[in-house]
């Protein structure tokens, strides 16, 4: 449940702090003061794409940030945690956005990328825009929405693994019985392994082979470099290191007969003359020990440059070929031995059949059940909002291809007449654009709660409706708000009077600057915001009266 939104240097509104409470709340005010600002709000907060232009004019940012109660959302939590993001069975969303047109996110505390934020967002919040009954026209969404209302979630999800299953075997049945491809893979498999056994070297050898390489390459200048470097250190030269330590050596045992401390200095240039014949002995033993052997390095030489043909040729790094070399094995093990394994395929196969069958049976079974139901639901619903004799029906049409589908065995088709005495027909095609909406709101209003999430947001959903429409869309929505928390912007005083809490949304001015601010209305306020929604400019103390009524009832009867 949402239980705080904070909001400073957001578009016109300064700053905002708001408490929220369960049930339903209802946000209104007058025309672009700014009602839909907490809705764009909460969709920044969930991974939606920021614009500058929201940052507040004469600000370098806007700052918004959202508190969630987990108590009653195990799935939530259990996201946070595989996260690691989790905090006390709470939940921070904050983000920031700044003028030149960056923005950086939070959850409880930590950076955050626009998926973390759209994930768990998704699992907090359901946010219901003004145009979304567009996507209505989609026969994918219709199907989708068939199946949450009828809550097929884990049954959609069995049949889709099953046809999966179904086909993956089906590819590897064909990959194993291939023909004459399968003979020809077989023989290319067996020409490529053979190279690779011969070429192809586990990391440990690779690397002693190409150290080889180097060293074999540059033999005569290895062994060119430590004979000079012995002459440097013993040669025959007056400068010669080694003479000059003995001279060192001669001059400081001298002075070291006049002063002992000079002793333990001599000890060093002693020891140092020691280590000096021990590198001159060992760089003249390797200088006469360095592999000058040019037959050695051809054929090195030649084991390197197969070894980059066949990374050309496998599109692989040298590194990884001993690896390729596995798994062409095993795939000529199971290719060869294909008559076994076709038969193990077959019956596997056979048997995902029948269970992707039973599977899509139930779901055909459940989905022509839930049709049914949602069409009646939707159609009674269509006639409380001004569209009586309406029809709605739920047309579920077979699947001609027999092969198990990842989305069952029919394909689904809203078919609606909108006055009687018509033919039901395609929504996509008959319905026109305030017919859609209030189609669209009543199988908004028809599946409304089918899912786990713990709030809800409308945004003037119930734009061109009216009188006693309007209040039934508020009874629907103060009913589902006995079930989860609800915050629904609206312009229709009928909706306004059944929230539990009320906010209102206006805008001021000091001449230079205009700021929006919100309020949590008392029932003073609530009676006189009904009663400005209901008369306009001018409010009389009968507006007042009626607006008194609407609330009390509003207020007083559970639907």
């Amino acid at each position: 449940m949402l239980t705080s939104l904070y909001v400073r240097q957001f578009a016109v509104v300064e700053k905002a702090e708001i408490a929220f409470g369960p049930g339903l709340t209802v946000v209104s005010g007058e025309t672009g003061a700014g009602k839909s600002l907490l809705v764009d709000a909460l969709m920044l907060l969930a991974g939606a794409r920021a614009d500058s232009a929201m940052v507040r004019a004469g600000s370098d940012r806007a700052e918004l940030a959202a508190e969630f109660d987990l108590a009653a959302l195990p799935q939530a939590r259990a996201w946070l945690q595989r996260e690691e993001l989790d905090e006390d069975g709470a939940c921070q969303l904050r983000r920031v956005l700044r003028a030149e047109g960056s923005s950086r996110a939070w959850i409880n505390g930590r950076p955050a990328n626009a998926r973390q934020l759209g994930e768990i967002a998704e699992l907090l919040v359901e946010i219901h825009g003004q145009h979304e009954h567009q996507a209505l026209l989609s026969r994918s969404h219709q199907m989708a929405l068939l199946d949450a209302y009828a809550g097929h979630d884990p049954l959609v999800a069995q049949v889709r693994e099953l046809a999966t299953q179904w086909r993956e075997l089906g590819a590897r049945v064909r990959r194993l019985s291939g023909g004459e491809d399968r003979d020809h893979r077989i023989e290319l498999l067996r020409h490529e392994i053979a190279e690779l056994e011969k070429w192809a070297l586990p990391a440990a050898a690779l690397a002693e082979l190409e150290a080889s390489h180097k060293r074999l390459a540059n033999a005569g200048r290895l062994a060119e470099g430590a004979s000079g470097v012995v002459d440097l250190l013993d040669g025959d030269g007056e400068f010669a290191l080694r003479r000059a330590l003995g001279r060192a050596q001669a001059e400081l045992g001298k002075l070291a007969t006049l002063d002992e401390r000079l002793a333990p200095l001599l000890e060093l240039l002693d020891n140092a003359e020691i280590q000096l014949g021990e590198a001159v002995d060992g760089l003249g033993r390797y200088a006469q020990d360095v592999d000058l052997d040019p037959d050695r390095y051809a054929e090195v030489d030649t084991h390197i440059a197969r070894l980059h043909e066949l990374s050309r040729k496998h599109r692989l790094p040298v590194a990884e070929l001993h690896a390729r070399l596995g798994e062409m094995q095993a795939e000529l093990t199971e290719l060869e031995g294909a008559g076994d394994a076709l038969d193990k395929l077959d019956a596997q196969r056979r048997q995902v059949q029948r269970e992707y069958r039973e599977c899509a049976d139930r779901l055909s079974r459940s989905r022509a059940d839930a049709a049914m139901r949602l069409g009646q639901e939707v159609g009674a619903l269509m006639g409380e909002l001004g569209m009586a004799g309406g029809v709605l029906q739920v047309g579920l049409e077979a699947v001609a291809d027999t092969d198990p589908d990842p989305l069952g065995q029919e394909r689904c088709e809203l078919l609606v007449s909108a006055n009687p005495g018509q033919p039901p027909r395609p929504l996509r095609k008959v319905a026109s654009g305030g017919e859609l909406a209030r189609i669209s709101l009543a199988i908004e209003v028809a599946t409304l709660g089918n899912d786990a999430v713990g709030s809800m947001v409308f945004d003037e959903v119930d734009s061109g409706i009216g009188g006693a429409v309007a209040e039934v869309v508020g009874q629907k929505l103060r009913a589902l708000g006995m079930q989860r928390q609800v915050l629904c912007v609206t312009h229709l005083p009928q909706v306004a009077a059944q929230g539990h809490a009320h906010l209102r949304v206006s805008k001021r001015s000091d001449g230079d600057s205009t700021y929006t601010h919100i309020e949590t209305l008392d029932a003073a306020g609530r009676r006189d915001e009904l009663a400005r929604m209901l008369g306009g400019v001018e409010i009389t103390r009968e507006t007042r009266a009626h607006a008194r009524q609407m609330l009390e009832r509003g207020q007083t009867a559970e639907k």
